[in-house]
């Protein structure tokens, strides 16, 4: 019981770092060849968003929504798959006796 609340509290700990190196991690989404760029760590702050002046058009308006929408979630995707490989890869072999675990 002690070893497994001792891994536990190992496992905790690589979470936690894995967590602070994602805070460090940026990724990029965008859309349109670049009209919009939307920037975000891995943990899913928003630090930065970059629409080229051609798309500020009143008459872009719905084209601007739309742009921002897919750059939105092209960083969301890559946030969610770095984010979900540093965790697995923090966990890997700390709990080998449950299975399925990691």
């Amino acid at each position: 019981m002690f070893d497994m609340m001792n891994k536990l509290s190992e496992l905790k700990q690589k979470m936690d770092e894995a967590k602070a190196k994602l805070d460090t991690i940026l990724v990029q989404g965008s859309a349109g060849d670049g009209a919009v760029t939307i920037e975000m760590t891995a943990t899913k702050v928003l630090k930065k968003i970059d629409i080229e002046d051609a798309m500020c058009l009143p008459e872009r308006k719905e084209e601007l929504i739309d742009y921002l929408e897919l750059a939105f979630v092209n960083a969301m995707e890559k946030a969610n798959d770095i984010s979900e490989r540093e965790m697995m890869a923090s966990g890997k072999g700390m709990l080998p006796n449950i299975p399925g675990l990691f």
